[in-house]
């Protein structure tokens, strides 16, 4: 694996600049949430509510992000990690839906709040202990505003046992694992296109947090080369992905640019909107952001074992060198270049769009309909915003997005989507399923 100091040097390359963005827009959102008036008088019935998860959520998220040990990639399981035992703290003291990993019972009348909060802090700086000064001030300001007691305290300590079960469990879980992607460059061969070697080549070999293994539902290999799908794929891409292309549209610019950001961000920022247009308390909130995030984290550790194992070329060397790659229907264009900037792992599959239907099919399970009001956020294009009433439309963009801006094939796209459909509803239909009665009901 790259030292410390070449990953932050990697963490500066161009290929991250919209991840840096993603991480300063975040950092307004907290700017102006905490500006917002609080009372520490507040009754535990005002201070159990959902506003906590949400809270935190955006303080997790900000502080992956900014953390200058991990690439982009690998924070999208970190989440999960705190997700997971955030709410494993919270059912565990309302018992409405069954644990993930953590099947203590808290004492009667615990703060679900509390523990929400001890969780999550306790996640982070075990795991982003760069920030452990911005987080610890963070902790004391949520714990300030609910009332002492045995309540609070009991809810503290569980919310810290859920966390550290979950810390525990993953433990030599393959992170960080010593691999390098070393496949020879060939026709069809991912090769680095800048100075960046493969992001996070151990990912694809993480333990997943929900299903059985990375290989479940592992994709079918690509379209040869010389196959009519990859000819036909090669082509949409060399007119519309093309950073000169006079055939894409400005409407499709548009889209392209609007899901050429950071997916962690806008899916997690729409997921609270989620959770204020659907009214969730502190409970369902907790299950819907653990089933998303999660489901997000094996469906990136699910393609990026594909990713490192088929390894195969972006449109951007594939257009470049036609000419070596057999198929006499595809014409080399050595100066080609993308809408954007290629990112720094192979092509196959899309890493994007198996996140979106991971945020989308999740969201479809867990609320039972496709009819979604679905409104996002891109930190590539701050203050646009784009709404959805479907997570089929949703996807249908995503899919076109990221052939547009010449990032993949429009095959890989959907091989992914339909990857990230399928697991998603093995996963939620085996996790987070409710109990016959909460225990406090």
């Amino acid at each position: 694996m790259p030292s410390t100091a070449n990953r932050k040097f990697t963490s500066d390359t161009r290929l991250h600049t919209w991840f840096r963005r993603g991480v300063l827009y975040l950092s307004a959102l907290l700017v102006l949430a905490a500006l917002s008036p609080t009372s520490a008088a507040a009754t535990e019935s005002a201070a159990a509510d959902a506003s906590v998860i949400s809270d935190w959520n955006t303080l997790a998220v900000t502080t992956l992000a900014g953390d200058p040990t991990k690439l982009a990639p690998e924070t999208v399981l970190y989440l999960g990690f705190v997700q997971a035992a955030v709410y494993d703290a919270v059912v565990g003291i309302d018992g409405r839906y069954q644990p993930y990993l953590f099947h203590q019972r808290a004492p009667q009348g615990s703060s679900a709040r509390a523990a929400a909060v001890a969780a999550a802090h306790k996640v982070l700086v075990t795991y982003s202990p760069y920030d452990q000064v911005g987080l610890d001030s963070a902790y004391t300001e949520s714990l300030r505003q609910i009332p002492e007691g045995p309540s609070k305290t009991n809810g503290i300590a569980f919310g810290i046992a859920a966390a550290d079960n979950l810390i525990k469990s993953r433990v030599n879980d393959g992170r960080n694992a010593p691999v390098l992607f070393t496949q020879p460059p060939a026709p069809g061969v991912w090769r680095p296109t800048s100075n960046t070697p493969m992001l996070d080549p151990w990912l694809g070999g993480v333990k997943p947090l929900l299903v059985r293994s990375a290989t479940q539902f592992a994709p079918p290999p690509p379209p040869s080369l010389t196959s009519r799908t990859y000819t036909r794929d090669f082509a949409e891409v060399k007119a519309f992905g093309s950073k000169t292309s006079t055939v894409r549209s400005l409407d499709q610019t548009s889209v392209a640019m609007f899901f050429s950001g950071s997916a962690i961000i806008q899916f997690n920022t729409s997921l609270r909107d989620q959770m204020a247009v659907r009214h969730l308390d502190i409970v369902d909130a907790a299950r819907m952001f653990a089933a998303v995030d999660m489901v997000s984290a094996d469906a990136l550790i699910t393609v990026w074992r594909a990713k490192f194992y088929l390894g195969l070329w972006r449109p951007i060397t594939a257009i470049n060198l036609a000419n070596t790659d057999g198929n006499a229907a595809t014409i080399a264009d050595p100066d080609w270049s993308p809408l954007v900037g290629t990112p720094a792992y192979p092509e196959y599959p899309s890493g994007y769009n198996v996140l979106t239907a991971a945020f989308s099919g999740g969201l479809d399970q867990l609320f039972g309909t496709d009819c979604l009001a679905i409104t996002l956020i891109s930190s590539a294009v701050p203050g646009v915003e784009r709404h959805y009433d479907s997570g089929r439309a949703l996807r249908a963009d995503v899919v076109n997005a990221r052939v547009w801006l010449g990032f993949h094939f429009r095959n890989s796209d959907i091989v992914s989507r339909n990857l990230g459909l399928r697991l998603t509803d093995w996963a939620l239909d085996r996790y987070f399923q409710p109990t016959h009665k909460g225990w406090n009901a």
